[in-house]
């Protein structure tokens, strides 16, 4: 009888490379949906970063030179968190407003009475990567193509959420808010205000 019993015990038991499998993707932290075991988990992440990354293709600042940046992007930990989805650059009212890279307007007009310029940038990918700026009076309509350092309008009075006059500039890919600093390349992040070099034998005034 001890024979019998052992021989269908050994029969009904799983095989050890079944629990090897069951136990190497429950165990040790590692769940089927990580990256690490996952072939899709994988791919997906490495679309999202491809998804991110932003290319160093502008060339001017949305305003001015080198203007004052008075808060920086503060990306939220959920979709609907806190934070702030975008920059705040110094800016009075009447301060031209400057598309800085090649793009198409894909909308200027009024959202919650704040005037708002938005612009797909050119060559870069799908979805585009589309910037926006508010509150600003566009001087372009929707659907121009622009170039890079062509004016699309005007800072606004009021209508901004900033303690001194500025203009809020935006970077999105698809709904995926992106920090726009990251479209300026070195040469533009560390510009400072022009100066005037001394001529030869001419003093300066």
């Amino acid at each position: 009888m001890l024979v019998v019993a052992l021989t269908v015990a050994t029969l009904l038991a799983p095989p050890a490379s079944r629990l090897f499998a069951v136990g190497a993707g429950m165990g040790e932290g590692v769940g089927a949906g990580d990256p690490v075991s996952s072939p899709v988990g994988a791919g997906a992440s490495g679309r999202r970063a491809a998804d991110d990354a932003v290319p160093a293709i502008a060339r001017t600042w949305p305003v001015g030179v080198r203007p004052r940046v008075l808060r920086g992007w503060e990306p939220p930990a959920t979709v609907y968190g806190p934070g702030h989805r975008g920059v705040d650059l110094a800016a009075p009212p009447g301060t031209p407003v400057r598309a800085v890279a090649d793009g198409r307007v894909s909308f200027a007009g009024r959202v919650a009475g704040k005037g708002v310029v938005s612009v797909e940038l050119a060559g870069t990918g799908d979805p585009p990567l589309r910037t926006t700026y508010e509150p600003v009076r566009a001087s372009v309509p929707q659907g121009a193509e622009v170039r890079a350092g062509e004016v699309i309008g005007t800072v606004e009075a009021g209508g901004c959420h900033c303690t001194a006059p500025c203009v809020h500039w935006g970077l999105l890919r698809g709904d995926t808010y992106l920090d726009p600093l990251s479209l300026l390349p070195p040469w533009l992040l560390q510009r400072g205000p022009s100066r005037l070099l001394p001529v030869l034998g001419v003093p300066l005034p």
